[in-house]
């Protein structure tokens, strides 16, 4: 189920991308991507298990209602409208048809029609639930893998793409391999996706009568393991075909042209096409569920609001709107946002597996979050494509934030911030605790006790005041 739910054809963009240009440097650069993009998923749907929580919301809502709905909202927009559906557009788009289309300068056109077509399917299906595209999936899924093993398999032992001995690495490749792998599994927004839907692993664990939180975590743990390593081994396998297409090819914009590229070198324009099929299948799908979760969530967020069908038809035209901005836009303006969320992601999952060390307090919550939320701003604003930070002269800014946050260079100033937050929660959630017992303590004493020493005449020998006090009653 973990598979199914979390490895989609369009995430194979993104450790392609990685091998092309980490060339050399491929080993740490993988290591960190799967770290975040398959490791973290697996911890997220364990956190849900751990918590008791009924969901993303109720997850959320242990720091304070208002954050809990700030923080579904933001992340169902960003996995859903704002850019995870527009991605699964212009991922096909970029995988199949822009390799065969005339290269007339008209692009754009091409990418409007083909968006049409698609949101309209997506939006067809998602009004008008059925089994089709169950059907579809447990046919494409099969199909796919199985082809995707054959172009595997064909890149990596053809004798005309082994690795070239000029694949230099390229940017923070050079000498951040690993961070900028560990970055580049935001990408996949496969956390994100694990506390959205992470819940229908723990319900069906939960189905089988496993009850205390602890086994269900354990059991989710245990029966995602395997899963999680077949996807890590794709990912690796698909990082050194991306190295080797260093022979053959310059490092494209992005994974999706690398991916057809490749894909149209080895199998030849027929599997360039299989290839392109299955893709647009898988993400239509993918683009379907995810306008039909949305939708669902926002309605059952907002009761009073617009209807289900109201969002539905919100979200494909927004999806639409922005998937005309193509493959490497959205991709570059997915950043910024994910930067932001992800830190929060992850000290979240982490909070609620450590949850009983301080009782899942929401003061411990609170503090932990708040502070990691200022540092996720910076981290944010620094990850602004260069010309929009230009534009709002926050150059300087940043530069004073960055010598002051430990690990900003790398793209991680909240850790520091994160582990202050939980520090100071923590003590304050130890000082409340002994205020509440002297407050307690104080009010046993008797409520005319201040400060004086109470006589023998105070209290009466009645022995109805020395009953112990009955709390059978209380939950």
């Amino acid at each position: 189920m973990l598979f199914g739910m979390f490895f989609g054809a369009g995430n194979l963009i993104f450790p392609v991308f990685l091998g092309a240009n980490a060339g050399n440097n491929s080993a740490p650069a993988a290591l960190g991507f799967i770290v975040t993009g398959v490791g973290l998923p697996l911890l997220g749907v364990t956190a849900l298990a751990m918590s008791r929580a009924n969901g993303l919301f109720e997850l959320s809502s242990k720091a304070s209602k208002k954050y809990g709905m700030f923080f579904t909202c933001v992340l169902y927009l960003t996995i859903g409208p704002f850019f995870a559906i527009p991605r699964c557009a212009t991922t096909s788009y970029t995988v199949g048809l822009e390799r065969v289309i005339p290269q007339d300068g008209n692009g754009q056109l091409y990418l409007f029609l083909f968006s049409v077509v698609f949101f309209a399917l997506a939006f067809f299906f998602a009004m008008k639930p059925s089994g089709i595209l169950t059907w579809v999936g447990k046919v494409l899924t099969p199909i796919f893998l199985v082809f995707l093993a054959i172009l595997v398999f064909t890149a990596l032992f053809s004798p005309i793409s082994g690795a070239s001995s000029d694949a230099a690495p390229m940017g923070n490749y050079v000498n951040k391999s690993f961070f900028t792998g560990f970055l580049d599994g935001y990408n996949t927004m496969d956390a994100l996706a694990s506390l959205a839907f992470g819940i229908v692993v723990v319900s069906t664990i939960r189905q089988f009568g496993v009850k205390d939180p602890k086994d269900v975590a354990v059991n989710t743990a245990r029966s995602g393991f395997f899963s999680c390593l077949l996807m890590a081994l794709i990912y690796v396998a698909i990082v050194v075909v991306g190295v080797r297409s260093r022979a053959l090819f310059p490092p494209a914009e992005n994974g999706g042209v690398t991916l057809a590229q490749v894909a149209r070198y080895h199998l030849g324009n027929a599997g360039l096409f299989v290839l392109a099929a299955t893709v647009t299948l898988a993400c239509l799908k993918t683009a379907v569920g995810l306008i039909v979760s949305c939708s669902e969530t926002f309605s059952k967020l907002f009761p009073k609001g617009p209807s289900y069908r109201a969002w539905a038809v919100l979200i494909t035209l927004v999806s639409f709107g922005l998937a005309n901005f193509g493959l490497s836009a959205i991709i570059e303006y997915a950043v910024p946002v994910l930067m932001f969320l992800y830190p929060l992601s992850i000290v979240l999952i982490l909070l609620a597996l450590c949850g009983r060390l301080f009782g899942n307090s929401k003061v411990v919550y609170a503090w932990t979050l708040g502070f990691t939320g200022v540092a996720a701003v910076f981290d944010f604003l620094n990850s602004l494509p260069t010309a929009l930070r230009d534009a709002l002269h926050m150059n300087d800014m940043l530069i004073v934030a960055q010598n002051w946050l430990p690990f900003s260079e790398f793209g991680m100033a909240w850790v520091c911030p994160a582990v202050v937050g939980f520090v100071v929660g923590y003590v304050r959630m130890v000082l409340c605790d002994n205020k509440g017992m002297e407050e307690v303590a104080r009010v046993a004493a008797g409520p005319d006790l201040e400060g004086s020493v109470a006589s023998s005449d105070d209290y009466s020998s009645s022995s109805s005041e020395f009953d112990e006090p009955n709390f059978g009653n209380k939950s």
